[in-house]
């Protein structure tokens, strides 16, 4: 197997920890209130990864600290939407609308370069508002609290996605990555204090969970995603990440009990189209580009 395949099947499972998340975190607001669960994962995270690069988390810059603050900071309000918003949608739910970011970053970068989305995004943008309609349907044609909450957490993690791939170029990428964790984490850890009563897990489901989110599912996510990057596409990385809100249903269904319903079916198969097509048309124009700079070389 080559390289970048070994790297794809590690993204993958990258991948698959991601849609455990949501599990995770419901199962996290059992025994702890929202902002005490971000303080953890996000402190136990940066304590892990900050230890693996620890020679690099030394030679920091002051550009580094600030990039890292400012996407902390909205990593913080995705987490916090997040986690609001499962006390009142489901895990499948939220992974599906969380997804939404596959469709929302190019349209606004589209908005940004002040020119109009392609038609396979124009697509992707009708498809994925017809299957959040389905998602979010009720007997009161009334959207919950939830479903608007986790929508809202896309969007700041579009702009989050948007920055990252500016500020990325002008500082070290993993030391920004370690400390926008710290930074997350102590916004978590005041909002702990301000608002909440702060405290650790006092059962062994509480502890699998915020361990489970701290160490699995953001400090190793995110050292083996800053390791796998370097061997594989952009456009593979995009493709595979469309499979995250398929592994949030199957795991919610699995240890939740969620119902696997055919609301959920039909308007995750709307939103999972419309981020397939808005990938495959970034795969093709990556492909095309490639041939011309093949060529040219020739």
């Amino acid at each position: 197997m080559s390289l970048q395949g070994k790297a794809n099947i590690l993204m993958v499972i990258v991948t698959l920890f991601w849609g455990l998340s949501y599990t995770f975190m419901v199962i996290g607001l059992e025994v702890l209130e929202a902002y005490n669960v971000i303080a953890l994962r996000c402190i136990i995270a940066f304590i892990i990864a900050g230890l693996i690069f620890l020679p690099k988390m030394l030679r920091v810059t002051k550009k580094t600290i600030y990039y890292a603050s400012i996407q902390g900071i909205l990593l913080f309000i995705v987490f916090a939407l997040s986690l609001f918003g499962l006390k009142t949608t489901s895990a499948g739910n939220a992974g599906f609308i969380l997804s939404l970011t596959v469709v929302l970053v190019p349209i606004f970068t589209s908005f940004l370069d002040k020119r109009l989305p392609s038609r396979a995004v124009s697509f992707a943008i009708v498809a994925t508002m017809i299957g959040i309609t389905i998602l979010t349907y009720n007997d009161s044609l009334a959207f919950q609290t939830g479903d608007i909450l986790v929508a809202i957490a896309a969007v700041g993690y579009s702009i989050y996605l948007i920055l990252n791939s500016k500020f990325t170029k002008d500082v070290e990428s993993i030391s920004y990555g370690v400390y926008q964790l710290g930074v997350a984490g102590v916004l978590g850890a005041i909002f702990t204090l301000a608002l909440e009563t702060p405290k650790l897990p006092t059962t062994s489901l509480g502890w699998v969970a915020i361990l489970g989110l701290g160490v699995i599912c953001t400090a190793f996510c995110f050292v083996a995603q800053a390791v796998v990057q370097q061997y594989t596409s952009p456009t593979h990385t995009g493709l595979i990440f469309s499979l995250e809100p398929i592994f949030a249903a199957m795991f919610a269904v699995i240890f939740l009990g969620e119902g696997l319903t055919t609301q959920l079916i039909i308007g995750g198969a709307f939103i999972l189209i419309g981020n397939l097509v808005a990938q495959l048309e970034q795969f093709s124009a990556a492909k095309k580009l490639a041939q011309l700079e093949s060529q040219s070389t020739i």
